[in-house]
């Protein structure tokens, strides 16, 4: 059975080993492994501990193998009240294609940082672009070109 719960600092280190895991198996088809390892290199258990005091990170854990399998967060999108910002999600790539992607983004939609926002900004990696779109998320401005990150802005905007 599929669970999801708030993040502990504890569960940092196999947050930080789902992340890789997944960027060199699934990210691996759209960026290059060095641009990988460098964006790895902001994606440590210690990263995710210090993130997790100024956003909510959810973890999704199957239970049978009692193991992490997706993470995801949502916080103020540079510090705005009514702005927030989507980051760091992840599903293990032997448990994508079966709905716990949408499951996480229905679970971060449901936060108090998505409710308080008028607009959810979200970047995007070319990788996730179809999936973010079919949650409903748009390009920012209309502008549909990587930025210098290497990754798609997009938003939506929630109706109060």
């Amino acid at each position: 059975m599929i669970q999801y719960r708030s993040f502990k600092d504890s569960d940092a280190e196999e947050i930080a080993s789902l992340v890789k895991e997944t960027m060199l198996t699934t990210n691996i088809k759209d960026y290059s492994k060095e641009y990988l390892d460098n964006d790895l290199k902001h994606l440590t258990a210690q990263d995710f501990k210090e993130r997790a005091k100024n956003f909510h990170c959810y973890v999704f854990i199957d239970d049978t193998v009692s193991k992490i399998i997706a993470v995801g967060s949502i916080g103020a999108y540079w510090g705005k009240q009514d702005e927030s910002s989507l980051f760091n999600i992840f599903v293990s790539s032997e448990y994508q294609g079966q709905g716990i992607g949408k499951r996480l983004i229905q679970v971060l939609e449901q936060d108090e940082y998505f409710e308080r926002a008028t607009r959810i900004e979200i970047p995007a990696s070319i990788t996730g672009l179809g999936f973010y779109q079919k949650m409903g998320y748009a390009f920012k401005n209309g502008q549909s070109t990587l930025d210098d990150e290497q990754l798609y802005r997009l938003e939506k905007f929630n109706k109060k």
